[in-house]
């Protein structure tokens, strides 16, 4: 066998190991584990308030909207501050190329306002 294909049979012996090993924690927490089932720990909890109703309830979609905005503008200011701390390296290819960055997540933003996704209620 090759040295390459053995590198890659260690990493494979490695997962079965943890493959396994998680497998067989699981099981003996199955078996350890208390088991006394009763009906009222199949209720909803809320805050210590007994539940009102079946406890199920339709999300509105632009709350999730609301939060990948705010996951893409997040992830902006993860690439700006590298640019920013080597600014000097860059030069003003580097000022162009951010520029047009920041000016097609502004078209997102626009867009997105325009749209009425921006508003919480």
């Amino acid at each position: 066998m090759s040295e390459f294909l053995r590198d890659y049979l260690t990493v494979v012996w490695f997962g079965a190991i943890a493959l396994v090993l998680a497998g067989l924690l699981l099981g003996i927490a199955a078996v350890v584990r208390p088991n006394k089932p009763n009906a009222q720990k199949l209720i909803a909890y809320e805050s210590g308030v007994d539940p009102v109703g079946d406890g199920w309830s339709q999300s509105q979609v632009r709350y999730y909207i609301f939060a990948l905005l705010f996951v893409v503008f997040d992830v902006e200011a993860v690439f700006i501050f590298p640019w920013a701390t080597q600014l000097e390296r860059y030069g003003s290819f580097g000022l162009v190329e951010m520029g047009i960055f920041v000016f097609v997540l502004l078209l997102g933003l626009v867009y997105a306002w325009r749209k009425g996704v921006l508003r919480w209620v």
